[in-house]
């Protein structure tokens, strides 16, 4: 979220833009932000940005229509209050988990994340930590490679994009990380993995019935 005033569109006049994002203890979402974005640890405030924020919490446990796509929104296990999304529309079904907890025994898999997750052609999920790291940086709030992997594996996913690279990874490290994910796909799921990258995309199209 505090990437947000970094999104250049929002310096454009007239432009709209919906944000969806969990409640928060300290007051609405837009309000927590906007107490953020000021001096001195931004040069403007919110209300500054050309562009028009609406914000929108949620509680984690939404059904939404947003356009032509549904929208299933479910807390999922993380430091403080955190969404999942999954998003299905013409005929394809993505799921963003960028921020998911690993739980210690990293077998043990959250109810609502199988929710979200089950069946989906494309799960975008936490993959920033090595097993070395986890092991020191357990409490953080986020998974290793090759937790994601078993996510997906057992909600029955048909391709992961592993997300939420540390930054002092580099893109070595990152080959690294995703050839060890893909040693760990079971022989028989059929499950496709990469390494999100910035400028990257994947097309889905509807599987025919």
């Amino acid at each position: 979220m505090l990437g947000l005033p970094f999104f250049t569109p929002m310096r454009d006049p007239g432009a709209v833009f919906d944000i969806y994002g969990p409640t928060q203890q300290d007051g609405p979402l837009g309000e927590v932000l906007a107490s953020l974005v000021k001096p001195p640890f931004f040069p403007i405030h919110m209300a500054e940005f050309r562009g028009e924020l609406r914000f929108h919490d949620l509680s984690g446990a939404e059904e939404l229509v947003i356009g032509t796509a549904r929208v299933t929104v479910r807390s999922i296990p993380h430091i403080g209050h955190t969404l999942g999304f999954r998003i299905e529309a013409d005929g394809v079904t993505v799921v963003y988990m960028s921020d998911h907890q690993a739980p210690l025994d990293r077998r043990t898999v959250d109810d609502r994340v199988l929710e979200l997750c089950r069946g989906a052609d494309l799960l975008i999920h936490d993959g920033q930590y090595t097993d070395a790291e986890f092991a020191t940086l357990s409490d953080f709030g986020h998974s290793t490679a090759a937790y994601a992997v078993h996510v997906a594996e057992r909600a029955g996913v048909h391709r992961l994009s592993l997300f939420h690279h540390d930054p002092a990874h580099t893109d070595d490290d990152i080959d690294l990380i995703l050839a060890h994910a893909l040693r760990c796909v079971p022989v028989s799921s059929g499950l496709e993995v990469t390494a999100a990258s910035e400028g990257s995309s994947i097309e889905l199209v509807k599987t025919p019935s």
